[in-house]
């Protein structure tokens, strides 16, 4: 009984001695000053900006996915342009996968993709041609990933 109880207490010391990878990511968006993440509307895309601490995997990456409303206008065949439905759109941007940078600080500003999906019904007919002329953003969420894992996760207000 008392070989089974000092397996058992070693098994949970060592256990809580070595972290697990889970543990190790530590990266985080900073909240505070000129690196609290920023987020703009700039027409059709977003463009966030803000600094990341704590980075501590090989890679990293920042990913943006927003909501917006987006402003359409239909040209007809003879190129008259008409008010088109507004419809709900989804844009994203990132980084990419990036290295980690030795001191685990990073300063970032990455500008979404246009949104290119728009549903069939917002001109009057398949022949005219919809464009979107502008999206109204209100949030943006802001992922941090270290080697593929997820560190930290914001909602930034669209300014």
């Amino acid at each position: 009984m008392k070989r089974y109880l000092v397996a058992a207490a070693t098994a949970a010391v060592v256990t809580l001695a070595l972290p697990s990878t889970a543990f190790a990511q530590s990266g985080h968006f900073i909240s505070g000053g000129g690196g609290a993440p920023r987020c703009a509307d700039i027409g059709i895309q977003l463009q966030c900006t803000g600094k990341v601490a704590g980075l501590g995997g090989q890679t990293f990456e920042i990913t943006i996915d927003a909501e917006g409303t987006a402003k359409v206008v239909c040209h007809n065949p003879a190129g008259h342009r008409a008010p088109g439905q507004d419809t709900d759109v989804d844009v994203s941007g990132t980084t990419g996968p990036l290295e980690t940078p030795r001191n685990g600080q990073y300063t970032f500003s990455i500008t979404t993709d246009t949104p290119d999906q728009l549903p069939s019904k917002v001109c009057p007919n398949k022949r005219w041609t919809p464009e979107i002329v502008d999206v109204a953003f209100s949030t943006a969420t802001l992922s941090l990933l270290e080697d593929g894992t997820l560190s930290d996760q914001v909602v930034v207000k669209v300014s």
